[in-house]
């Protein structure tokens, strides 16, 4: 199975990013995580970029806040999925948001929302499993479980005394 390449633009966003590992390691999909600055150093980014694939990396993760370039700057290198996690700092994080979404024709980034590492990871499984069926099988069976959850609150909230 391919890796999932978790990039962050500062360790102090760990604490975001921390969720797309811990769901990654829910569905049992490899990754590698790494702290690399779009502008502190940019050969870095870039080189880790053009290698990530042949490195056995499948889709890569980007968080970075504020000016938030880093996904940018990791899809202009590599024709890999990228998807960008806008991370909340400045502006309640949508100059992060609008950094990260706003990419230019030909080099597109998949944007999650603000601070849902959580979601980057899931939508990195959900690319995954185009070519992994037992991937694919433990999504629809999460998808079942929430929707078992879901019914569940409704027939306690029909049954409560109001």
């Amino acid at each position: 199975m391919k890796k999932v390449a978790i990039i962050m633009g500062s360790d102090s966003d760990l604490p975001v990013v921390q969720k797309a590992a811990d769901a990654l390691k829910e569905y049992g999909v490899p990754f590698e995580m790494r702290v690399m600055s779009a502008h502190r150093c940019p050969a870095k980014v870039a080189e880790y970029s053009r290698l990530a694939e042949e490195n056995g990396i499948g889709v890569i993760i980007a968080a970075a806040g504020m000016a938030a370039h880093l996904a940018g700057a990791i899809a202009a290198n590599t024709t890999l999925p990228v998807i960008g996690i806008p991370i909340k700092s400045t502006l309640e994080g949508m100059d992060a948001l609008l950094a990260t979404v706003q990419m230019p024709s030909g080099i597109p980034v998949a944007t999650v929302g603000i601070n849902n590492a959580k979601n980057a990871a899931i939508l990195a499984v959900q690319m995954l499993s185009l070519s992994d069926s037992e991937l694919s099988e433990k999504l629809k069976s999460k998808r079942a479980e929430m929707t078992e959850e879901v019914n569940a609150k409704d027939e306690k909230l029909q049954n409560a005394p109001f």
